[in-house]
């Protein structure tokens, strides 16, 4: 997501590094960097959470009102997602309307969250036709350090878990947002013939292709995402996929607790 020039020089010893089955920060090629969660963080909002996965620190926010649902979904609650780069996250963000990877970004953590019916949006109407739940996700990324997909979706799906429907809007006591399953994203850069997961900023930089796959507690595959120019073989998206339900299980153990 940087256009920030790489010189030759670092680029070559990251590719070599790579190539011997090392990085830069001393981890694996499958390893992930330590993901840290605080639940419940902006005590305004019906839900938040604060995920830091290495350097890389998103803070998101679900705001929850009532409003009217879509012609075309009488019967359901409707669902928003936002992204914002703020340039104190990083120096090749600027302030100003969405940029194109803002968008991208609310639209892979969207997706992913929707494709697999996190939340049963039919739980979320009050009234058919007329009154139901509206679910606003506001992702900021405070520091940008490689890997914003992961870290906005671990955030957004900590941030559901602790949400609660407000009783100010509707009387009686908060409830519980109804959550029926749990959607971890792994994200893999392909640098010249090596994979690696959860790439930091230097490996995003120099990658040729990247690919974020969404998988349920099922293992079964809820989102993909491909992109930059570079392309992966079958058998290499058959690895990444296969990767990213294992490494999920470990992620969605933190998320849940």
């Amino acid at each position: 997501m940087s256009s920030e020039v790489v010189s030759e020089l670092m680029r070559e010893h990251i590719v070599k590094l790579i190539a011997s089955g090392k990085r830069a920060d001393g981890r694996e090629p499958e390893e992930v960097r330590k993901l840290t969660i605080e639940k419940n963080y902006i005590k305004t909002a019906e839900g938040s959470a604060r995920a830091r996965l290495g350097n890389t620190d998103v803070l998101v926010g679900v705001k929850i009102s009532t409003g009217e649902p879509y012609p075309d979904t009488p019967n359901s609650g409707v669902l928003t997602t936002s992204a914002e780069l703020i340039p104190m996250a990083s120096p090749t963000f600027e302030s100003g309307p969405p940029r194109p990877e803002a968008i991208e970004l609310a639209r892979v953590v969207d997706r992913g969250i929707r494709e697999t019916k996190t939340v049963d949006m039919a739980k979320l109407c009050i009234v058919p036709g007329e009154k139901v739940w509206i679910l606003f996700i506001d992702i900021h990324v405070l520091d940008y350090d490689g890997n914003l997909f992961d870290a906005s979706s671990y955030g957004t799906l900590s941030a559901l878990s602790c949400a609660k429907l407000p009783a100010k809007l509707t009387g009686g006591e908060d409830q519980p947002l109804p959550l029926d399953h749990w959607p971890v994203s792994v994200t893999a850069a392909k640098i010249r013939r090596s994979i690696v997961f959860d790439p930091g900023l230097d490996e995003e930089r120099i990658a040729d292709a990247r690919l974020t796959v969404t998988t349920d507690e099922n293992g079964d595959i809820r989102a993909m995402q491909k992109g930059l120019s570079g392309s992966f073989s079958y058998d290499e998206v058959r690895y990444v996929i296969s990767t990213a339900r294992r490494l999920g299980n470990g992620i969605r153990e933190i998320i849940r607790a």
